[in-house]
């Protein structure tokens, strides 16, 4: 949970109930308003730094790194509504409602897609930036693109494509994992990235209809911190199963939600899927891999474990990279996850990288601390260098679902490898590696 808090007791709690802390000065008051930072699952103890600006009338842009794979991005979104049950988060309400993001292999053609809709947009600049230390104005955050063309035709030559299931960190909007989401599309996949609406700091519904995260209790105690913890755990849970229902519907040529873009109807193969998230994502990824016969991997980036899977671990391929500080001693979640684990697994671990070195905040941070140097860049995506770490994670990333979602052998996970010198595989004594079969 993302958490400005005043004191180094908190911290130390909250990251016990399945949080990190990066320790900062504490600062005499906090705001409320100020508590929930981007979704990145980090409890910063109060940054007293002010908000950096722009110059009057010359907001900074900002630019995503282009995907690596073969084939153009398509890309749609679309609202899904799951009347089995009532929200979790507000239970009033009788039914589930989702925002969600089909990212594909392209023929290319349509507008660029932004990185954030217009009203999430501006509501990233008026509440999710300032605790970042950049304030209302300074960044054109409607104007940045993605490298997706809008409602583009799914390329034929891709074939069926595999799926990845996709999850922010705790309070994260879908559009935080762009950077490596586009490069998997790129590589052949359809990878579905999810909202959890009322959690997430800011959801863009049709109609221009924006609705915000639930405000955070007063009190943020160890145990409330938990708590609430393992109730968005829970309620993304049910929702990643109810997408992935509906990916499995698209799979045998029914429609769901909007207009599709042509050629996906048939598109995903249902018999290999993946969940991958960072954070709270990662946890959920993890304990979704245990749950459902029908993910076949999954991928943490640099979560903690919440519920059941902390202790019980995954049967299935699970892939862990790691922030420079996180290691399984510092993190009791890691150590009883790895050590229940039975099947294929790695560790990563990133020197220089921090917890939001695993965010699209990893390239566009440094951006804006060029201009606006008071921004506090290592604090969220340590020291290494941006370019670098985005090409790993991709790299590693792409390398392990190629192997266990489509069969395809590589040597990235058997030793240091020269091209990433900044990446250490965390030895242990495990299986040997062997892609699995693929039908």
């Amino acid at each position: 949970m993302s958490f400005v808090t005043r004191n180094t007791d908190l911290a130390m709690g909250a990251r016990a109930a399945g949080s990190f802390a990066v320790f900062k000065s504490p600062a005499p008051a906090v705001s409320k308003a100020a508590g929930k930072v981007a979704g990145l699952a980090v409890l910063v103890l109060a940054v007293s730094l002010p908000a950096a600006g722009a110059e009057a009338g010359s907001p900074i842009s900002v630019s995503l790194p282009a995907p690596g794979g073969p084939f153009p991005v398509g890309t749609v979104a679309m609202r899904l509504v799951d009347r089995s049950r009532p929200d979790p988060l507000v239970t009033a309400k009788p039914y589930r409602e989702l925002m969600i993001s089909l990212w594909y292999p392209a023929t290319g053609g349509g507008p660029l897609a932004p990185h954030m809709a217009p009203l999430a947009a501006a509501d990233w600049d008026r509440h999710s930036a300032p605790p970042l230390g950049i304030a209302k104005g300074a960044v054109a955050w409607a104007a940045t693109r993605t490298h997706a063309r809008v409602g583009a035709p799914v390329e034929p030559r891709a074939g069926k494509l595999p799926v990845v299931l996709f999850g922010s960190g705790d309070g994260g909007p879908r559009t935080l994992g762009t950077t490596l989401v586009e490069d998997l599309a790129s590589r052949g996949y359809l990878v579905v990235t999810v909202d959890h609406t009322y959690e997430a700091d800011q959801v863009e519904f049709p109609g221009r209809r924006l609705v915000r995260a639930l405000p955070l209790p007063a009190k943020l105690t160890p145990k409330v911190i938990a708590k609430l913890l393992a109730e968005h755990a829970r309620a993304r849970l049910a929702d990643m199963r109810h997408v992935l229902d509906q990916v499995t519907a698209l799979a045998h040529g029914r429609p769901i939600g909007g207009k599709l873009p042509e050629g996906m109807l048939g598109a995903p193969d249902a018999s290999r899927v993946g969940a991958l998230g960072q954070s709270l994502g990662g946890s959920v990824a993890a304990q979704l891999t245990r749950d459902d016969a029908r993910v076949d991997a999954g991928v943490n980036l640099d979560g903690a474990y919440v519920g059941p899977v902390a202790t019980r671990g995954v049967t299935r391929p699970f892939l862990q990279l790691a922030a420079e500080t996180h290691t399984r001693d510092s993190e009791p979640s890691w150590k009883s996850f790895w050590r229940a684990s039975t099947g294929w697994k790695r560790e990563l671990r990133f020197k220089g990288a921090a917890h939001g070195s695993f965010t699209d905040l990893q390239p566009l941070l440094p951006q804006i601390a060029a201009k606006l140097p008071t921004v506090p860049l290592a604090d969220y995506v340590g020291t290494i260098d941006p370019g670098r770490s985005v090409a790993a994670q991709r790299a590693y990333v792409g390398a392990f679902f190629d192997l266990h979602l489509r069969g395809k052998p590589t040597h990235l996970f058997e030793g240091p490898n020269t091209r990433f010198p900044e990446v250490s595989l965390i030895p242990f004594r495990g299986h040997a590696l062997q892609p699995p079969p693929v039908a």
